[in-house]
C-alpha cells in the first residue's frame, strides 16, 4: 500500500472514532447536586436553604456545611425541615459548632420498620437561620461543604433493596446500601445591587 492511502485511511480512521464514541449510552445517570442557597433576612440573620436534585431513590443524607462572614462571628440557630422534600424522615439532626461556624445536617429516612425514601427529584430539604453572635451585621455570608469530625463528609445514602442503582453510585461495604457522593453547589441571592439601587 502506498504512504499516502496508509494515511488516508488512518485520517479517516482518527475521524471516525469519535462518532462511534459519541453513540455511546451514558452509563452515568444525572449527577446527583446539593445546592445551598444563601438568603439576606436583614443586616444581623441570613438564611441557608439547603436543596437536593437526585435521580435515584434515598434514605440517608449527610451535609456538613462551613460558614464564614469575614471578621464576624455567626452562629446557625436553627433549622426547619417542615415543608420540605424529607419532612416524613424519622431522624431529622441539627448540630451547630460556633467555634468552628460550621453545621451538621444528618437526615435518615427510616429507624424502625418502615418504608420511608426520598424519591428521585429535586426540591428544599432544610432551610438554615444564621445570626451575628456580637450583634455586628453580616455584609456577606459564604457557604461551603467540609468534612468535620470525626470524619462527617458531604454523602447521602440510596437503598439497593428499593431501587436498580445506576453507575453513578459508588459501591461500599454495607448491607444493601450505596454511597453517592453528590456535587456541591453554593448560590448567593442577589439583594446587594438591588438595595443600592
Amino acid at each position: 500500500m502506498k504512504p499516502t492511502l496508509k494515511t488516508v485511511i488512518c485520517t479517516v480512521a482518527a475521524l471516525l472514532v469519535p462518532m462511534f464514541a459519541s453513540a455511546q449510552v451514558d452509563h452515568f445517570g444525572a449527577v446527583d447536586t446539593v445546592y445551598a442557597d444563601v438568603a439576606k433576612l436583614d443586616d444581623f440573620n441570613w438564611t441557608i436553604t439547603v436543596s437536593y436534585t437526585n435521580d435515584e431513590s434515598v434514605v440517608g443524607l449527610s451535609v456538613p456545611l462551613k460558614m464564614t462572614a469575614g471578621l464576624n462571628r455567626i452562629i446557625a440557630d436553627s433549622a426547619v425541615y417542615t415543608g420540605g422534600r424529607i419532612e416524613k424522615f424519622s431522624y431529622k439532626g441539627f448540630r451547630a459548632d460556633t467555634a468552628i461556624q460550621c453545621i451538621m445536617l444528618g437526615m435518615i429516612a427510616n429507624l424502625g420498620p418502615t418504608q420511608i425514601v426520598l424519591p428521585s427529584g429535586n426540591g428544599r430539604l432544610v432551610t438554615v437561620f444564621v445570626s451575628s453572635v456580637e450583634n455586628k451585621p453580616i455584609e456577606k455570608l459564604v457557604v461551603d461543604t467540609a468534612t468535620l469530625h470525626p470524619n462527617n463528609s458531604l454523602l447521602v445514602i440510596a437503598d439497593r433493596s428499593q431501587l436498580d442503582p445506576e453507575a453513578d453510585t459508588v459501591p461500599v461495604h454495607m448491607s444493601k446500601k450505596l454511597e453517592i457522593i453528590p456535587a456541591f453547589v453554593a448560590r448567593q441571592e442577589e439583594v446587594a445591587a438591588a438595595e443600592t439601587d
